[in-house]
């Protein structure tokens, strides 16, 4: 880090013991996943300098916003929509934690059988090692899985700033209209909040932000499917993860620079994977950071991740708002319309999802899927089969991994990709 942030840690409540810890962890596993990797673009430098400041510098601007009278939004979820936290002048910060750390604490409050994506929530809380939930003026929830809904009650009871919006079942008019209400509750709550009234003017520009940020993303995702590979999955991957912290407008930026530096290794046709490697779509659960295992294992057993069919991935990128009506409920209409074409595996029946991901696999000219699953993640599990049958019937290789986030079923999991890789090879 550039600095040192132990007096604001200190007043922001974190065990600086048990983050320093923690930094101390992530810091050598990011020097070993990533700074390791060979031919790298130059502009996953801004990336990297955006990882090793995430709990510092970006913590600082946050806390600099809300002294300014603006206000930070922490969610979990892509169905939270950033267009109406940006049209308040607030900012919005995303939550999700992917490691394995306070468990044994979550584990008082939570079933030992959570999803390890909820308890690392938990952990981190209680583990007083997360600066985001610490420097939120709001706590965004969503009632998505049952895990989450029921967790969210308990949450609660530790965290006074919660807020959780109900999330419809199914892709019906209803469960439309439900999303819609919500979205609406949603807008008075910011506005109440951040004493500040949306207008035409702030919501479009709020969905000019968010657009713009989604089109870098789509720039960066039509790139991958070169042959050869101009980035590997694992850096795609955590240009998706910053897509949740950074700065948007200054996020967008940086997206379209190494944009411009891998148009011209496509046009050289240069990668940083030989020509023949296997290209596998990785489908499923969301990878929040620092949940780099599966990638890692992938690309160290030498495959390219050419497409992430996830809500840290496509799933939560995919569409853009209609930004072109002239009037508050017309755009809400809009908002509604984007967020509700997410395939979460939510929605029951959810054919679009089966849909999407065979059009990646053509789109990005993978040789096969690796359906990732977080135990105990039902909606994802369940749904995992179908998926598996429905690429299987298409003729497209698809291998099912279910794990957390320990280390410990590693080798087990690279035996499988290994034996899948060679199957695909072939």
């Amino acid at each position: 880090m550039s600095e040192n942030y132990n007096q604001m840690w200190t007043e922001l409540g974190l065990d600086l013991k048990a983050h320093e810890q923690l930094l101390g962890i992530l810091g050598q596993a990011y020097q070993d996943i990533f700074l390791a990797q060979k031919n790298r673009p130059e502009g996953m430098k801004y990336f990297d300098f955006v990882m090793s400041e995430v709990h510092g510098l970006r913590i600082k601007e946050l806390l600099d916003a809300k002294k300014q009278g603006r206000i930070v939004v922490g969610t979990f979820c892509t169905f939270v929509p950033e267009e109406l936290i940006l049209a308040v002048g607030g900012v919005c910060v995303g939550l999700c934690a992917g490691a394995e750390f306070g468990f044994a604490e979550a584990e008082k409050y939570l079933p030992r059988n959570t999803c390890a994506l909820i308890k690392s929530i938990f952990g981190f809380k209680l583990g007083k090692v997360c600066p985001y939930i610490k420097s939120v003026d709001l706590l965004v929830g969503e009632n998505t899985c049952d895990g989450k809904k029921k967790a969210y009650e308990i949450l609660g009871t530790l965290h006074d700033k919660l807020y959780v919006m109900d999330m419809p079942q199914m892709k019906s008019d209803d469960g439309r209209s439900l999303l819609k209400v919500e979205y609406k509750k949603f807008q008075q709550k910011l506005e109440a909040i951040s004493k500040r009234k949306i207008n035409i003017e702030n919501l479009k520009q709020g969905i000019s932000i968010v657009n713009n940020k989604r089109k870098a993303v789509h720039r960066l995702n039509k790139l991958r499917a070169a042959n050869p590979a101009p980035i590997s999955g694992l850096d795609a991957l955590l240009i998706n993860q910053v897509y949740f912290y950074d700065d948007p407008i200054r996020y967008t930026d940086a997206v379209n620079k190494i944009c411009d530096e891998l148009e011209v290794r496509v046009a050289k046709n240069t990668g940083v994977f030989p020509v023949k490697t296997p290209r596998i779509l990785i489908s499923g659960c969301p990878m929040a950071v620092p949940n780099w295992k599966i990638p890692m294992i992938v690309e160290n057993a030498q495959a390219v991740i050419v497409g992430e069919e996830s809500c840290v991935g496509e799933r939560g990128t995919q569409n853009l708002v209609d930004d072109s009506k002239a009037s508050i409920p017309e755009l809400m209409e809009e908002i509604t319309t984007r967020y509700f074409k997410i395939d979460c595996a939510i929605f029951t029946p959810n054919p679009t999802r089966l849909d999407h991901i065979l059009h990646m696999v053509k789109d990005y000219k993978a040789d096969g899927v690796l359906h990732y699953c977080l135990q105990f993640c039902q909606p994802y599990q369940m749904e995992s089969g179908i998926v598996e049958n429905a690429l299987e019937d298409a003729n497209i290789p698809a291998l099912r991994i279910d794990t957390d986030y320990s280390q410990e079923d590693a080798g087990q999991i690279r035996t499988r990709v290994e034996a899948f890789i060679e199957r695909i090879s072939r």
